[in-house]
């Protein structure tokens, strides 16, 4: 998915637990199918999870990442009663992977399919309950803090134009240039909340329809109030939309702005992972498609 996307093998995570976490080597190792871009994920055993950065770079830097996530897992434990992990531990180069890594506990469930189903309702609530309940975190005097989604739209033109370019052979980029020319200029009016920060299909797990925890929380932080309404575009058909929507009770300009985001996130999934990961380019398309069929009934 990456150009310096790096190749692990179950040998090489064996390896790094018998070194550094020895009193785990008895467990079993199975590395999980996943559309993740970012990490790496093993089984190890029935209650716990490896995650390994797939991307080289400079390892303090990682380590410092890795370090923050951890911190961001712990500060989201129990504030829902939705199931997020738990971190464990942290581990170090080794046994030819030159990077740190971590491990958490395992969350079960299967990942949400974005597909439209009047059975997407129930899970529609439980997200807006999820979200709701990250919000009433405190920031403790935290803001958010420049980098990726979650400031100002307008920071992210250059980004814009580089998607617009790359994908004139894959969309309609005609009906999309004039809907990013509107979403720039969205005001906004509230302050910072805490946000996950990337509620995407991938992250989210159910189990009989509900919701059955979520994942991928270290971009836990201060961000706008409508970004983590992103889900409502990548996972839901209209009636589910007003669902979530009542639920956390979004005025016309929040609701817009988490239009806003879901379309910045869809535009570069769909030319980036064309190619090396079809399931998370399906999900910017869709997305796209719901947005634009918002557009044809406003």
């Amino acid at each position: 998915m990456h150009p310096d996307q790096l190749t692990i093998p179950v040998e090489t995570v064996r390896a790094l637990v018998a070194e550094q976490f020895p009193r785990w080597r008895h467990l079993r190792i199975e590395p999980v199918e996943s559309g993740g871009t970012v990490n790496a994920l093993f089984r190890l055993g029935d209650r716990l999870a490896a995650r390994l950065p797939l991307e080289h770079g400079d390892v303090a830097a990682i380590r410092q990442r890795v370090e923050a996530e951890s911190l961001a897992a712990r500060e989201l434990l129990g504030v829902t009663r939705f199931r997020t992990p738990e971190p464990v531990a942290i581990g170090g180069p080794g046994a030819g992977y030159p990077l740190p890594w971590s491990v958490q506990t395992w969350v079960p469930g299967a990942v949400a399919a974005g597909d439209d189903t009047a059975a997407m309702t129930a899970l529609a609530a439980d997200l807006a309950e999820f979200v709701d309940g990250v919000r009433t975190m405190d920031t403790r005097g935290r803001a958010f803090d420049g980098q990726g989604r979650g400031g100002d739209l307008t920071t992210h033109d250059e980004w814009m134009a580089q998607c617009f370019e790359r994908s004139e052979a894959l969309l309609d980029t005609s009906r999309l240039r004039p809907l990013w020319n509107h979403f720039r200029e969205l005001p906004r009016h509230e302050g910072d909340v805490m946000t996950h920060g990337d509620l995407i299909p991938g992250n989210i797990l159910v189990d009989g329809g509900r919701l059955a925890g979520v994942i991928d929380v270290g971009g836990l932080g201060p961000a706008d109030p409508a970004l983590d309404l992103v889900c409502a575009w990548h996972l839901f058909d209209r009636a589910a939309r007003a669902v979530f929507r009542a639920a956390l009770r979004c005025d016309d300009l929040q609701w817009e702005r988490g239009r806003a985001w879901a379309f910045e996130q869809a535009m570069g999934l769909v030319w980036y992972y064309g190619d090396s990961n079809p399931a998370m380019s399906a999900t910017g398309r869709r997305t796209l498609e719901r947005i634009l069929a918002d557009e044809a009934t406003a």
